[in-house]
């Protein structure tokens, strides 16, 4: 199943039977779809379905053995996740990627500082520096971590890393955030903060959000759209209700119930 045909305008991203192999293993096979602005969209399907290595390679951490990835009609495939961010692609890892021996602002004020092309030159106006830092901190109070701003990064747990990457993605302002499994270890008071940050997002209805999620719940809440995933290849992709409720589903990601 397919609503993609039905959404208006052209999709801010868009893959193209996108596939990588690994040896003689293909861990994603062939994945077309198309992704639009204001438009939440929640992959998943059962472990080793490709859902990571999917992320992996429209954001740019790994190169497709065939197929094309689009930002805006514009063919990105060729280029490495560092110009791919400055395109507007974000992402937040489910391992966190952070600067352990720099503190909790410092990690903040360089994406800061990589959105507004503002460089650590000493040429550089005090003002341009008091708003930047201002901008950082205001991120950090998003994320509830404007208590620890001085911290340094390598001491926190792992569930204020991951609230730390968040609030990095937030400032680096992309166009495409992608989200891999967002509240994975995390405590049951902090995974509130992301979720919260994650609808605000959403109802923005400006951006194009892509999540990657085990927790079915999560899933049910913040989903306009699901795409499943199943051995690389793209088995599902429609409304949330209908999706959960295919036999595809069911069988692979869910599993069958148990007879009575």
């Amino acid at each position: 199943m397919d609503t993609s045909s039905s959404k208006p305008g052209q999709p801010s991203l868009s893959t193209r039977d996108l596939s990588i192999r690994f040896g003689g293993h293909v861990a994603v096979n062939a994945v077309s779809a198309d992704f639009y602005p204001g438009t939440l969209t929640v992959i998943v399907g059962p472990n080793g379905a490709g859902k990571t290595t999917y992320f992996n390679l429209v954001s740019g951490q790994l190169q497709a053995t065939s197929g094309r990835v689009f930002l805006r009609g514009r063919d990105i495939t060729g280029f490495g996740p560092a110009r791919r961010t400055r395109l507007g692609i974000g992402r937040a890892f489910q391992l966190t990627n952070l600067f352990p021996h720099l503190t909790v602002l410092e990690n903040v004020r360089l994406a800061v500082q990589s959105r507004v092309g503002i460089g650590l030159s000493m040429l550089s106006l005090w003002s341009g520096h008091r708003d930047v830092i201002a901008r950082a901190e205001h991120y950090l109070e998003r994320v509830a971590m404007a208590g620890k701003r001085n911290a340094w990064v390598g001491t926190l747990s792992h569930g204020d890393q991951r609230k730390l990457e968040v609030a990095i993605l937030l400032a680096l302002e992309p166009e495409i955030m992608m989200f891999d499994e967002p509240t994975a270890g995390m405590s049951v008071d902090e995974v509130p903060v992301v979720l919260d940050l994650i609808h605000q997002v959403k109802a923005e209805r400006r951006r194009t959000v892509l999540l990657v999620e085990h927790k079915m719940d999560v899933v049910r809440a913040l989903a306009d759209r699901i795409v499943v995933l199943h051995n690389g290849t793209l088995v599902a992709d429609g409304e949330p209700a209908t999706v959960m409720q295919s036999q595809i589903v069911q069988e692979a990601y869910l599993g069958t119930p148990e007879p009575a």
